[in-house]
């Protein structure tokens, strides 16, 4: 894989496979020509779990890099749903909006989306099932690449998490969502879900493996998804190799340790309940 990093990014570094930088002037005729193969994401889920709820990176420059992924906005006031261009915002209330592009963005991950591979779903219990199955095809494509996933279905149950928005001084990720984390479970509900896989080496940049969230067809519910089950759907997945990085040129953020190991509450974050969450020390 290759790497370029430089302080400032700039139109010409889209085309590397991780850049770093400070700011985006990117139109989205040339981000769609020159990056459609590339995973952008912006800071670190590291960051993010540590507390750094800010940042610098608007969402309509979010969407010159990428027209589907996932995402949190700033003060994490809700769960980030990108679908066919658009930011989508679900909010702590259980409400759906789309976000203004002035809205700060402390950490997203989003791409060009392509069908590359596609996958039948046939009586899927519950997440477990669904990511064993999307693993087998990881691993029969590549499971050192990265993978987008989206899924139009009618589901049988989908629980859903998002949470109100934090104030300065912010808590850490997981300290943040014990208090505001709200929980949402919806059946027969057609919607559509985007999810993100990361391969093993990024454990220290994102989480490792399987991240989604879920929007209702009718725009009005979403979040991050805890569990699921479906009948029959098919999934299609993009794999991308190539990846791109943006950092915050904001001081909070550059004085974060960032070798700090945050797996843990990571993985709480991800997985955990509410209830669960609010058992922790």
């Amino acid at each position: 894989m290759k790497f370029d990093i430089k302080k400032k990014m700039i139109a010409a570094a889209l085309a590397s496979a991780v850049t770093i930088g400070a700011g985006i002037g990117v139109s989205p005729a040339y981000a769609a020509q020159s990056d459609r193969e590339s995973i952008a994401q912006v800071a670190l889920l590291q960051s993010l779990a540590q507390g750094y709820f800010g940042g610098t990176v608007t969402a309509g420059e979010l969407r010159t890099l990428g027209d589907t992924g996932i995402g949190t906005f700033e003060g994490l006031n809700g769960e980030m749903i990108v679908l066919d261009g658009k930011v989508y915002q679900a909010l702590g209330d259980g409400r759906v909006i789309v976000a203004p592009d002035k809205t700060i963005i402390p950490y997203a991950t989003v791409t060009f989306f392509d069908q590359d591979i596609a996958i039948k779903l046939k009586d899927i219990k519950d997440k477990a099932e669904f990511e064993k199955i999307l693993n087998e095809a990881v691993h029969k494509h590549g499971a050192n690449s990265f993978y987008m996933v989206k899924l139009h279905a009618q589901f049988d149950s989908v629980l859903f998490r998002s949470e109100y928005g934090s104030k300065e001084p912010y808590p850490t990720l997981v300290e943040a969502l014990k208090g505001k984390q709200t929980e949402f479970t919806e059946k027969k509900i057609n919607g559509t879900l985007v999810g993100l896989y990361c391969p093993s080496y990024m454990g220290e940049l994102n989480s490792v493996g399987w991240h989604f969230h879920f929007l209702s067809d009718d725009k009005q519910k979403g979040g991050h998804i805890l569990e699921l089950s479906l009948k029959e759907g098919k999934i299609y997945l993009d794999k991308t190799d190539k990846f791109t990085m943006i950092l915050h040129d904001d001081k909070k953020f550059h004085d974060i340790n960032l070798a700090k190991d945050m797996k843990e509450d990571i993985r709480s974050a991800e997985q955990d309940t509410k209830s669960n969450l609010q058992e922790k020390k």
